[in-house]
């Protein structure tokens, strides 16, 4: 399958799109970041 078809999230740190991973398989309902970066960052961003 190629990334242009797999699904895709919006990061709400970042404001980017990531794609699907097949390590996020089983977890891709609970995944909300695109990073461990902006994971990290989460509480530091303004809303």
């Amino acid at each position: 399958m190629k990334k242009q078809h797999l699904p895709q999230k919006i990061c709400p740190v970042c404001g980017r799109p990531f794609a699907w991973r097949k390590k996020w398989a089983k977890e891709w309902d609970q995944v909300k970041y695109c990073s461990e970066k902006c994971r990290r960052n989460k509480k530091s961003v303004i809303r």
